[in-house]
């Protein structure tokens, strides 16, 4: 009969423990050194294991649409009949690759040359660190706060399995299904189905009323321009002639620019150089002339003109008027008032003969106004359809495509691509006005490269 287990010294049995519950927490920074052992425990295990789990029932449903264990037995293995052996003898001893695959494949044998600007990318080696270092945390257990507050989710029991109160399905429930809360019948406006209207409105949170510049497009301006007809494979002769003269004046608004540019701020020919009797000249303008009108204006001693009275010269007495002048000259202002009056009321009478070509002139004029407002509102709509200045550059059309009368081809099949597709599109978002005009961002070098002398090659050289 065996001896019944001894009691632990001093108390250091389980049940003399205390609770892991009341045990203080092990507080820590967890992005030191110090930390990581102290955090890689049973609940960073229990993430990775939730992880990989989760993973694989993704990759399961991805490539089989569903879970395998749950799959039947027909659709996952099928009988071969055929015989790979006699199918090798029949194609030669070898698999005949496919005909679109023989197609993709390049015709040169010389390997394209790297482009060294498509492989760069701004702060790539910053953020190449910042990825190796969270890849060395997760090997360690260390993972983003992210990623560990979406896991404690994933792990927290449903509120039925822990005894609290079941909440209304569609409120804070995690098992909830989806719903459109803009919909009708979604399950937050069940409690207030067939309520007042007054109470609805002074209780319930109205929805926000979308503005009406979020209707309007931002430019008018289509987003797959028509090109001209002289731009097709096979164009006819006008149509192609056309769009060389566009082309041409686009290319002499350039020249011009250019030359205008140079004249600017080139010197001077010699013919065109200054010399000193120019430069005497310049600086006499203006004396000469002011000079001569000083010797020819005329004195004030002439016999020709008469003396005029200065400023301390006496005016001329005013006689005083009697009475009949004050009256005769008021009442011919009354006279001449009432004729006015008469002439105004005479001129309103003849108005209404005037009915017929009055109308004509106001039907006239009403026309105008139309046209000017259809002109304004044409020039509104030319000038909407305009790229706007959104950033710092300005927007910059693209160039005509265009092909001489001798490229142009005499089949389809002989018709070689012009441009390209992605910048086509590329600037079709910067004359809508969905993106701001844009410039490749230009990469300088922290250190200017340094050239060192081989030994062989000196060696060679010398």
């Amino acid at each position: 009969m065996a001896a019944p287990a001894a009691a632990p010294f001093l108390g250091l049995g389980p049940a003399s423990r205390p609770p892991a519950a009341s045990r203080p927490r092990a507080r820590g920074r967890r992005h030191r050194k110090k930390g990581w052992k102290r955090w890689a425990g049973p609940e960073a295990r229990l993430g990775r294991e939730i992880g990989d789990f989760l993973e694989d029932v993704a990759l399961q449903q991805r490539a089989a649409g569903g879970l395998i264990a749950e799959k039947p037995d027909e659709s996952l293995f099928f009988v071969d009949t055929g015989d790979a052996e006699k199918d090798r003898k029949l194609n030669g001893g070898k698999e005949k690759p496919l005909r679109i695959d023989l197609i993709l494949q390049p015709d040169s044998k010389v390997s394209a040359p790297k482009d060294i600007l498509a492989h760069q990318i701004p702060n790539g080696k910053k953020e190449k660190r910042k990825r190796q270092l969270w890849e060395r945390l997760a090997e360690k257990g260390v993972l983003p706060r992210r990623e560990r507050l979406l896991r404690a989710r994933l792990q927290r029991e449903p509120p039925a399995a822990t005894g609290s109160k079941v909440l209304e399905p569609g409120r804070v429930d995690p098992a909830r299904s989806f719903y459109d809360i803009w919909a009708e019948n979604n399950p937050l406006e069940r409690a207030l189905a067939g309520q007042d209207g007054w109470f609805l409105e002074q209780t319930k949170k109205q929805r926000v009323k979308r503005p009406a510049r979020l209707r309007k497009k931002p430019s008018e301006a289509p987003a797959v321009e028509v090109i001209a007809a002289g731009g097709s494979y096979n164009p006819t002769f006008e149509d192609h002639q056309a769009l060389l003269l566009r082309a041409h004046e686009v290319e002499l608004r350039k020249q011009k620019a250019e030359e205008k540019v140079e004249r600017q701020l080139g010197f001077p020919t010699a013919a065109e150089a200054p010399t000193a009797e120019t430069l005497f000249r310049e600086e006499c303008e203006g004396l000469l002339e002011e000079s001569d009108e000083e010797g020819e204006g005329p004195s004030p001693e002439e016999p020709g003109e008469p003396l005029r009275a200065g400023p301390t010269a006496a005016a001329p007495r005013k006689e005083k008027k009697t009475e009949q002048q004050r009256r005769r000259e008021k009442e011919a202002r009354a006279l001449a008032a009432r004729r006015l009056r008469e002439k105004a009321a005479r001129c309103r009478r003849q108005e209404l003969f005037r009915l017929r070509s009055l109308r004509l002139q106001v039907t006239r004029w009403e026309a105008e106004l139309l046209r000017r407002r259809q002109l304004r509102q044409a020039k509104r709509r030319e000038r909407d359809a305009l790229p706007r200045r959104l950033g710092r550059l300005r927007y910059e059309a693209p160039s005509l495509e265009v092909q001489l009368s001798d490229e142009l081809p005499e089949s389809l099949r002989a018709l070689k691509p012009e441009g390209s597709v992605l910048r086509d599109r590329f600037k079709s978002l910067q004359r809508r006005n969905l993106i701001e005009p844009r410039e490749r961002a230009k990469f300088k070098r922290k250190y200017r490269l340094k050239y060192v002398e081989k030994r062989a090659f000196r060696e060679v050289t010398l």
